[in-house]
């Protein structure tokens, strides 16, 4: 059972928007925060937005401005959404859920494609 899913990817031209989603499934441990990665072709994954239980975040400063996170009260549900988009923003996008016993959990990813 993959215990994080993520849609909500697509092809999308330059300035236009999308909204991912994330699930949680079957964690059977409390999550504290959780986060989108993205990682483009030949480039190493990195971290795009996180949230903790509570509702602080932090956003990386290549999309702030642009990107929001946001989750619900339970921590099962996490969203990004993404405005004014750039072609750099395409990448696989993974959603990750981290607990306060330290585990961490991943999801398989959704593909973004913005084209110019």
């Amino acid at each position: 059972q993959v215990p994080l899913v993520e849609s909500g990817g697509a092809l999308v031209q330059a300035g236009g928007s999308l909204r991912l989603s994330c699930a949680s499934s079957g964690i059977m441990f409390t999550i504290n925060v959780m986060g989108w990665y993205r990682q483009a072709p030949g480039k190493q994954r990195e971290l795009v937005a996180t949230i903790f239980r509570g509702g602080s975040t932090n956003i990386a400063d290549s999309v702030k401005g642009r990107f929001t996170i946001s989750a619900n009260n339970a921590m099962n549900r996490m969203y990004l959404e993404m405005n004014s988009l750039k072609p750099e923003d395409t990448a696989v996008y993974y959603c990750n859920a981290g607990s306060i016993a330290g585990r961490s959990f991943w999801g398989q990813g959704t593909q973004v494609t913005v084209s110019s």
